[in-house]
């Protein structure tokens, strides 16, 4: 309480109402610098409270704090906090199989005898026809350490406490970036800058670069004879890089074999939402969820790539280029679209060349096609894999 009236006499005290809500609130007392989440969810519009609790008009910390949510968006209250404008993203974030883990807990069973075939059967939390994932007695030992060691790699599980793997849960742990180091590094003063666990700022955003994948991915292996998760021995060699080095060095395992696009662009250049985020559909593993292959921007010998006029200025490529300022697409301009009619908004035809603007720096990349190349790849071969054969990048070469 005492420290309470300190702090109303130590800081001005600074009271808004969120038009959203039409309620006065405290909270830019003490977090004052705190960061806009987004453009689309601007402060004087939603405040704080609205996705956070508490008690907005209270000025001592811990009074304030009390009955806060600090991510909202985490999958067991996101429907509460956002479900008004996101239900669908909602929907499909929990079907997916980076929440549900469906295909890992699956390839795990049928290795050790527990099951029979790839069904999915199984998902982290229980959900739909699959049940949560609880080993029985009877289970495999190693099936047992799986579920007791291996299953901090899903959406909602907490990511480990070590440089190169922060990350938060729910749809943060995309959209809300964390650096390497885990520290906060916006201008929120009640925050710490030397305590681990924190974003970079208090911020969403659409521009995921491929270092917040890669808090999940490309960080090592499970051992399928221990159970226990191996991370890469070569992580702390990467500090002293930069630029294109850096990205060539982080992007893939040592044993990947991957092409020049692959590590020169984003992972959300190329894979969709619907392939990230979910389209809704319980799949049993990865193969099912994942269509984008190299024929979906390049095309092949005998066909070009999926192509779509954008008509109108409610479309879904153009309620996508508007949340992306580096991509200036226009009604009228031709873009390239997926097997199943997903817009590649950031891929345009300008000056007669496929053009692919990334959507986290804004570089232009023109696109080359298959159709009228020297390419002998033969078209009932058409899945990436194929692609590496002869496009794999030699990781000791120099840098382009």
């Amino acid at each position: 309480m005492l420290a309470g009236v300190l702090l109303m006499f130590q800081k001005p005290i600074r009271e808004m109402t969120p038009t959203l809500t039409g309620k006065p609130e405290r909270c830019l007392s003490c977090h004052v610098g705190i960061e806009p989440v987004s453009v689309s969810h601007p402060t004087e519009k939603f405040g704080c409270v609205s996705c956070h609790g508490g008690d907005a008009m209270a000025l001592d910390g811990d009074a304030a704090h009390s009955g806060m949510v600090r991510n909202p968006s985490t999958l067991d209250v996101a429907q509460q906090y956002c479900g008004d404008c996101h239900a669908g993203q909602i929907y499909f974030v929990q079907h997916s199989i980076m929440t549900t883990y469906s295909g890992a807990i699956t390839l795990v069973r049928r290795a050790f005898g527990s099951q029979s075939d790839a069904a999915a059967l199984y998902a982290v939390h229980q959900i739909d026809n699959l049940k949560a994932f609880f080993p029985e007695a009877n289970e495999p030992q190693p099936v047992k350490d799986f579920a007791a060691n291996c299953l901090n790699c899903h959406i909602d599980g907490q990511s480990l406490e070590a440089d190169y793997f922060h990350r938060s849960t729910g749809c943060a742990s995309c959209h809300v970036l964390y650096s390497e180091t885990g520290f906060y590094e916006g201008g929120d003063p009640t925050i710490p800058r030397d305590q681990i666990g924190y974003p970079q700022k208090h911020q969403f955003t659409t521009a995921i670069p491929y270092t917040q994948c890669n808090h999940c991915h490309n960080r090592g292996n499970y051992d399928l004879r221990s159970m226990t998760f191996v991370p890469r021995s070569d992580i702390p060699a990467s500090q002293p890089l930069t630029g294109q080095a850096k990205r060539l060095h982080d992007y893939y395992q040592p044993i990947g074999e991957f092409t020049q696009c692959e590590w020169e662009l984003d992972c959300i250049d190329c894979h969709t939402s619907l392939e990230i985020m979910g389209d809704g559909v319980l799949h049993n593993n990865r193969s099912e969820a994942q269509y984008v292959q190299c024929s979906t921007c390049h095309g092949t010998l005998d066909s070009p790539p999926l192509e779509h006029t954008v008509q109108y200025e409610s479309e879904l490529a153009m309620t996508r280029a508007n949340l992306n300022p580096l991509v200036d697409l226009q009604v009228g301009d031709l873009i390239l679209k997926t097997s199943r009619n997903e817009p590649l908004y950031n891929i345009r035809k300008l000056q007669d060349q496929w053009t692919l603007t990334t959507k986290v720096d804004g570089t232009n990349y023109v696109l080359p096609l298959v159709q009228g190349s020297q390419c002998q790849q033969k078209p009932d071969q058409q899945a990436s894999s194929y692609c590496h054969q002869c496009h794999a990048v030699d990781r000791n070469a120099p840098i382009p």
